[in-house]
């Protein structure tokens, strides 16, 4: 009996070894390659096109902000290769219209911006929370749903706005419903010779891993990259949000940005804008660890994918995601970083 259970427990002992490699190795052999994708030289010519953005929260248009923010903000964006402003005007109701009392200042704001900001886009942010992982929310599946959105394009349009940037959440990959109201939207923002911009889920940092996650979880993070593709085929601006990515490292997020902006290059046509997210706000959870994602490592990470990816490339940008949460820090690295 002795040598029997001697033997089950070198058996055992081999096969709890194996699953702990199984379960051990995989993770560790993508940090190292996410860290090693953050090392290497960063390319002279890897900055700034001037087709940069950033997110402003509502306040711009809701009547809390005065003259002397938007004298102090010209200020602060002066130099910087910042010429859009996403300015959150919603968000849609969950039948995809929306109510114009949502955005009583806006022609305050607009007027303003062309008067002391030549050259700067004010596009008109919306978005809503879509009916993907929960009952509640914006049903793009439904014609009616899909038909109201448009409606409330036209609608913000005719306020003024110099374009339009969605940001629907969550949004699962091959998504054909959202492929069917983009085309509806280009309709309407060629028509009116304005930019249609999304902002767009990561890209699989692995093949098929949206499939995966979704499998186990019920969620999907990312977007397959051939999606990813369709979409940015139909817009004239997208704008990666890649932040929240579970980085639990700096070197680890910053060759994570360098890996996305390479995978975005790839699928995304010369016409198109890309631009890559810079995480401009302040929070520890599971998502985002903020002295991981830093704005210095998402600069230097979309620089590095640019130089070894699309050099060329002038359709390119950074966007910085959220006017309301930043600070000097991350206006500091943001100049210094591709300027």
């Amino acid at each position: 009996m002795a040598g029997r259970g001697k033997r089950w427990w070198r058996r055992g002992r081999w096969f709890v070894l194996g699953l702990v490699l199984l379960l051990v190795l995989p993770p560790l052999a993508g940090a190292v390659a996410l860290r090693l994708n953050f090392t290497g030289d960063v390319r002279e010519d890897a900055r700034t096109r001037g087709k940069d953005a950033i997110w402003l929260g509502h306040a711009w248009v809701d009547g809390r902000r005065t003259d002397a923010d938007l004298a102090a903000f010209a200020e602060r964006i002066e130099g910087t290769g910042i010429r859009d402003l996403y300015v959150h005007a919603g968000p849609l109701r969950h039948d995809g219209t929306l109510p114009a009392a949502r955005y009583p200042r806006a022609k305050w704001l607009i007027d303003a911006v062309h008067r002391t900001m030549p050259g700067i886009r004010v596009q008109a942010w919306l978005g809503d929370v879509l009916a993907t992982e929960g009952p509640d929310g914006l049903r793009l599946e439904r014609p009616e749903s899909r038909a109201a959105v448009v409606a409330s394009t036209r609608q913000i349009l005719d306020a003024g706005f110099d374009g339009v940037h969605f940001d629907l959440e969550p949004l699962l990959s091959d998504d054909e419903h959202y492929l069917s109201l983009l085309d509806d939207l280009g309709a309407v923002t060629r028509a009116r010779k304005v930019p249609l911009s999304v902002a767009a889920h990561q890209i699989d940092p692995v093949p098929a891993l949206h499939s995966v996650n979704g499998a186990i979880s019920g969620s999907e993070k990312w977007w397959s990259q051939e999606f990813f593709g369709q979409v940015a085929r139909r817009v004239d601006q997208i704008a990666v949000m890649s932040y929240d990515t579970w980085m639990p490292l700096e070197g680890m997020y910053g060759g994570y940005v360098a890996q996305q902006t390479s995978l975005a290059l790839e699928v995304t046509p010369e016409s198109t804008d890309l631009l890559m997210g810079l995480p401009f706000f302040h929070e520890d959870d599971w998502g985002h660890h903020e002295n991981a994602e830093t704005v210095a490592a998402a600069v230097r990470g979309a620089r590095l994918g640019l130089g070894r990816t699309d050099p060329g490339r002038e359709r390119f940008g950074l966007a910085l995601y959220v006017d309301f949460a930043a600070e000097e820090r991350d206006w500091a690295a943001y100049r210094e970083g591709w300027h």
